[in-house]
């Protein structure tokens, strides 16, 4: 296959009814940026660009995760429930060490854990829900190769 054979995942797009909020918390939790044009307005000005869709990039190139705002959207009840996830984010660490300082830092900015397997000595993982509901992993597993 040459290079164009396929298309290139450019972003990961969450739906969110708080798209400034929801990529604030992206973006401290990956050390991500936004696209110029989509940073957050001077202290008491409107944010008409956090009303409707905003992106962060990742410094290293796509993926960049994008958020989109809706009116209403019903937060996942994973893992059973009304309403599955239709999407997750997989995060991955290089060590159990690394896994318990991203689990403070996640709660501290706003996750909350809903599944815990850390004890696993194959794969030690927590499942978290971001501010939206929208479940998220982190894992610890060698860093991708290529």
């Amino acid at each position: 296959m040459g290079p164009m054979d396929a298309p290139l995942l450019r972003q990961v797009v969450l739906d969110c009814t708080d798209a400034r909020k929801l990529a604030e918390f992206y973006r401290q939790l990956l050390n991500l940026t936004y696209r110029p044009g989509d940073e957050p307005p001077p202290e008491g000005e409107p944010d008409e660009q956090g009303q409707d869709w905003l992106v962060l990039r990742n410094p290293s190139g796509p993926p960049h995760v994008a958020f989109q705002q809706v009116d209403e959207l019903p937060r996942p009840t994973w893992p059973v429930g009304q309403h599955p996830q239709m999407l997750h984010l997989d995060l991955s660490v290089p060590t159990a060490e690394e896994l318990l300082a991203q689990h403070e830092r996640a709660l501290s900015l706003g996750a909350e854990l809903l599944y815990d397997r850390f004890q696993d000595p194959e794969e030690p993982l927590r499942v978290y829900a971001d501010p939206a509901g929208h479940p998220f992993c982190i894992f610890v597993a060698p860093p991708p190769e290529g």
